[in-house]
């Protein structure tokens, strides 16, 4: 027999990390590095299907904000519920493990596409 999920935050205080985050999700421009990075990525027609762009931009972040290793952001996700939720990632599912999170860095860096990404994120910072 399964055990059901109510899903229930029960956290009534709002933490400085959870402020943060909430923060940027409003103001990095999401969609707009999602574009630009979607060219890179991978679509999947081989192996397992990779995790959602987003979800990996997000982690990607993450790790620079609160300076993680590729290894410690791997092991935030089963720590951190706020960190699964920011990622949008299925708290009940399947998660990045570091070299997961290491090759998708490899590829921004591959492409110079951090770069790009910093000059979204200025451009939008300036308007």
């Amino acid at each position: 027999m399964k055990q059901a999920s109510f899903d229930m935050n029960l956290s009534v205080k709002r933490t400085r990390k959870s402020e943060f985050l909430g923060q940027m999700e409003l103001v990095v421009p999401w969609q707009a590095l999602v574009d630009l990075i979607a060219p890179f990525y991978p679509e999947g027609r081989t192996g397992r299907p990779p995790f959602s762009l987003e979800a990996m931009l997000r982690t990607h972040f993450m790790q620079q904000w609160f300076t993680l290793s590729d290894l410690a952001m791997e092991e935030a996700f089963f720590d951190t519920p706020i960190y699964r939720e920011f990622a949008k990632l299925d708290a009940w599912g399947r998660l990045p493990d570091e070299s997961t999170i290491l090759r998708f860095r490899h590829r921004l860096e591959k492409h110079k596409l951090a770069e790009q990404v910093l000059g979204v994120v200025n451009e939008m910072l300036v308007a």
